[in-house]
């Protein structure tokens, strides 16, 4: 017996009703063109700046580029499955890096994903990579130190936190181990850290990362690792995302140093990606806004006010230079974003210096306001004995005969040079450097033979360890030298001195 008209009619009814369609809308685009790491889409009207594109094989790739009838994308991964007429689907979402205290003791790439073969690392939340930098309201000024245990840094170019010091020098004259040992000596003081090696190879990271495990830094340190051999546009991208995990603690109230090692190789990759884009070239061939690329990236650095949780990100930029040009483009650039700068020199470091820090062109913006009143003072000494030495030494290169006042200035100069070396991963505590940098500003140092200082320098800070712990103790307490303090110092180096023999 065949069903009736209106039994169907029901059916079909019942059918539709029960029907559940999740209809979503996707706006998919077409690659035109693919090579280098970057791909021309066609199709994507809506696309935004800095939104995450979907690849086939789940590559992500990173709009830079937005055309009248297509969008350029940076591919964050690999493109050899890419092929012309692949579909493409918009995220939605902004280019985003994961943050958390999951992160530390790790080594990721500029995504997030895990490099050192630990376990997947859960995320707090996620920061917007290429976030805007505070205003000018919410920041407070920079005038708490912070230490990175090197006696000529925290004495003549003091570093504060929130501050941007550049680390500037031709190629290995030591920019990197001033970065490191700078990790190395926040162990115990309450700032994390992250190290993004940019551009470098595999080998020379890992080197770095094993150092750091082996002075126990690894344990408030994570270390966004983009090598020479990762796709250009992860070179790119990761400082924004080592600073994005920086700012995860700022914002929280505590303190974080971010280094970006270096900031030449990511112009150089910057600068690829543009000519891929086929942005108009400027000045040796880099894009017009490369200023902002890295202005706005370090500006992102900052101490906040208190009402803003009173947090600090402190970044210590490195550059490399060729032959000493410090007017090189991105140099000057650099400096004039920065807060002062380290300038390391070849000449020094192949003389023996270490580290190699030119006293004359590095300087640092902030000054004695990120000092204690102890090295304030012992600074202040410092520098004037270092200005008279550069000038003499300069005059008796020409000079037959100097005088008795100036050869002991000149012997005083040489003694001041020699107490300022200080070998990789010994970074020292503030009182140490206070006591040490006392005795040669104080003409304590006047009979030692030149090649004995450093030997005069170990002995005497261990002699304190052991005979005067007092001394440091006060140091340390008061921060200051104040009368008591100055008479055990002195007392100290006299006992010291009379048993010394070089």
């Amino acid at each position: 017996m065949s069903p009736r008209g209106d039994e169907i009619a029901a059916i079909l009814k019942k059918q539709i009703q029960e029907l559940d369609l999740d209809l979503k809308m996707e706006e998919v685009g077409v690659v035109v063109e693919v090579g280098d790491g970057i791909a021309r889409i066609w199709g994507l009207r809506s696309a935004m700046a800095s939104e995450l594109l979907e690849f086939p094989g789940g590559v992500q790739g990173l709009v830079l580029d937005l055309g009248e009838d297509s969008v350029g994308v940076a591919i964050l991964g690999p493109d050899e499955g890419i092929r012309e007429g692949d579909e493409v689907r918009r995220t939605g979402r902004v280019l985003s890096t994961p943050v958390g205290k999951g992160f530390l003791g790790r080594v990721v790439d500029p995504l997030g994903t895990p490099l050192d073969g630990g376990g997947p690392i859960i995320p707090e939340g996620h920061r917007k990579t290429d976030e805007k930098a505070p205003g000018v309201i919410a920041r407070q000024p920079v005038n708490t130190p912070l230490q990175t245990g090197i006696k000529c840094i925290d004495a003549l170019t003091p570093i504060g936190r929130g501050q941007r010091e550049l680390i500037i020098g031709d190629r290995r004259t030591g920019k990197t181990a001033i970065a490191l040992d700078t990790i190395i000596h926040q162990k115990g003081q309450g700032v994390y850290c992250i190290y993004v090696a940019i551009g470098q190879k595999s080998s020379t990271i890992a080197k770095a990362v094993d150092a750091l495990r082996r002075h126990g830094a690894m344990e408030y340190t994570t270390v966004v690792a983009a090598p020479a051999e990762a796709p250009t546009p992860l070179q790119y991208i990761a400082p924004y995302a080592g600073c994005a995990m920086g700012e995860y603690f700022r914002d929280r109230g505590e303190d974080a140093l971010v280094i970006y090692d270096d900031l030449s190789k990511h112009a150089v990759a910057y600068r690829e990606i543009s000519l891929l884009l086929r942005r108009p070239p400027g000045r040796e061939a880099y894009p017009g806004d490369i200023f902002y690329t890295h202005s706005r990236l370090l500006e992102r650095a900052a101490r906040m006010s208190d009402a803003h949780g009173g947090g600090s990100l402190t970044a210590l930029p490195i550059v490399e230079t060729k032959a000493g040009d410090i007017t090189a483009y991105i140099s000057t650039n650099l400096i004039s974003i920065t807060d002062g700068q380290i300038y390391l020199e070849a000449d020094l470091f192949n003389k023996g210096q270490r580290p190699a820090m030119n006293v004359g062109l590095s300087v640092s913006r902030v000054g004695g306001a990120a000092q204690v009143p102890a090295m304030k003072e012992v600074a202040g000494q410092l520098r004037l004995e270092l200005a008279q030495y550069r000038d003499l030494a300069a005059f008796a290169e020409f000079a037959q005969e100097l005088d008795e006042a100036s050869q002991a200035q000149l012997a005083r100069g040489q003694r001041v040079m020699e107490i300022l070396n200080q070998d990789q991963f010994s970074p020292l505590p503030v009182e140490e450097q206070v006591a040490v940098l006392y005795a040669a500003v104080g003409g304590h140092l006047d009979g030692i033979p030149v090649d004995a200082v450093r030997e005069f320098e170990r002995g005497f800070l261990s002699f304190l360890r052991e005979q005067h712990p007092g001394v440091l103790a006060a140091l340390r307490a008061e921060r200051r030298l104040t009368d008591a303090v100055r008479e055990s110092l002195e007392e100290a180096l006299h006992q010291f001195r009379e048993g010394f023999r070089a």
